[in-house]
Formats: C-alpha cells, structure tokens, sequence
C-alpha cells in the first residue's frame, strides 16, 4: 500500500505540472537539459575541448546519472511502463542518455546527445502554455484531415516532375548538362521549388520557355499545401481550456480542466488518484 501510494507521489512530481512540487521539477529537469546540450555543443569545439576536455567528461557524466535516475523513477512510477518506454517521450528520454553509455564502446557517439533537446517540447507543461497545447492539438488534426489532400498533391507534382525531366533531356541533352532523365527530373525540383542552384541550366529558347513555366508554376505550387492546410485548420479550430494533465494508462496530455476520463482511452483519472 505505501508503495502504490508513492508511486503515485512520484507520477504526479514527474508527469504532471498541476502542482508546486511538479512545476519545481520540471523546471530544473530543463535546466539540467539546456546545460547538457550547451555542454555537448561547447566540447565540439576543438579549442574547448583541448583545454576542457575533463571537465566536460565529468559534467557530461553526472548530467547522464541524474537522466538514468529519472528515466527509471518515470518507469517505476508510470501505471503501464510498457506504454511509457515506447512514447514518443519514452524513446526520447531513453536516447538521451544512451549516446554517453555507448562512447565507453564508440568514440564520438556522446554527440548524439543533442536530441535531449527534443526534451525542451516538455516546456509548454511547466509554464502551463495551455493555449499553446490547445493550437497544437487543433494543428495537428488540421494536418491528419489534409494529409490525403495533400499526398494527392504531391503525386500530381511528382509526375508533373517526371514528365518536364524528361522533356528538358530530350530538348538539351547532355551538352547543356542534362546528363540523363534522373539528372533533368533533379533540375526539374530544384527550379520548381525556387531554389535554383544554377548548376544546371538550360541553353536552348525551348528549354528557357519550358524552364519559364517551370518557375512560374513553383510560385503557385508553394500556395496549395499552406492553402489545404488553412482550410482545415478553419474547419478544426475550436475554443476549449486544457491542462497539463496526463493520462496515467495512455501518457496523452491535453485535458480539459473538468476533464475526469482521457479523451484517448477513456481511463478514469481519480481511479488513480
């Protein structure tokens, strides 16, 4: 009994930003990662690294205890571990601290460390950026109701792609440097979407016209995914007050402060309580 009641304890400090102590913890669990990072990204530097490079192994080690501390306390304390291990936080968490284990083993490997800084996503928790959850989860059912529309899209520009590559081999050819049908298709993406690296370049009036309509269909083409996606973005915008709270059986954030079951799973949040 006083071990489920202290793993409620700690489930509450570390997945959750309602209370003091929790607001506390996450708090310095991103100090801990900004400085790691700002670590890992200052040992790169071959100065640095020459005249720190102990320094930089010991801060490296003890900021990977603390983390190997946490990851384990977030499983020991999390209802089903399974599920939190193989989140999208979970398999962060768990990369974060990996990288430094494996230099024993792989020289260099610790720079890998960086994607701690995809752990900095938990700082709309800590300041209660509610309005900020609430923008993403409405983006994000915008891009799942877009998707189709827009991978339908992308299939008309890629055979539009395929048939000018081909064309500009034909009309050029090797001597302007349109090498082969892969090479054009190349040019033919590079120009449609506005880059233009110049490396490649047609030489011929009919190449420059084809090239022409190229360019001037990017500038209408970049217009029809942002178009799509405001559109359901109209249709899924919706006003509602959401919290930090988090699903103890599916590790999903985003409830309404009234809320008393996930919207995800339908677990019973005071079961747990």
């Amino acid at each position: 009994m006083k071990e489920a009641s202290l793993r409620k304890k700690i489930y509450l400090i570390i997945f959750e930003a309602e209370t003091k102590y929790g607001k506390f913890f996450d708090v310095i669990l991103l100090v801990l990662i900004l400085a790691s990072v700002m670590i890992v990204t200052l040992e790169s530097v071959v100065s640095l690294r020459r005249q720190f490079l102990q320094i930089f192994i010991t801060l490296e080690w003890i900021f990977t205890i603390l983390f190997t501390i946490e990851y384990i306390l977030r499983v020991y304390s999390s209802p089903k571990p399974a599920r939190y291990i193989f989140s999208f936080f979970g398999l962060v968490d768990l990369l974060s601290i990996i990288p430094t284990y494996m230099s024993l083993f792989i020289l260099g490997s610790q720079y890998l460390l960086v994607v701690r800084v995809l752990r900095l996503l938990r700082v709309a928790r800590i300041f209660k950026l509610t309005r900020f959850i609430n923008e993403g989860q409405v983006l994000s059912r915008a891009l799942r109701a877009s998707m189709a529309k827009i991978l339908v899209f992308l299939g008309v520009v890629l055979t539009v792609v395929v048939i000018v590559g081909s064309l500009m081999y034909i009309i050029e050819g090797a001597k302007s440097g349109f090498t082969s049908i892969p090479v054009s298709i190349y040019w033919t993406i590079v120009t449609l979407t506005t880059v233009g690296y110049g490396d490649i370049a047609p030489q011929s009036a009919l190449g420059q016209i084809l090239a022409s309509f190229i360019m001037i269909m990017g500038y209408g083409i970049i217009a029809v995914p942002t178009g799509i996606v405001s559109v359901e973005l109209a249709k899924t915008e919706r006003e509602s007050t959401l919290n930090t709270k988090v699903c103890p059986n599916c590790n999903q954030e985003g409830h309404p402060f009234e809320a008393h079951y996930c919207f995800k799973c339908g677990f019973h949040f005071q079961d747990f309580r």
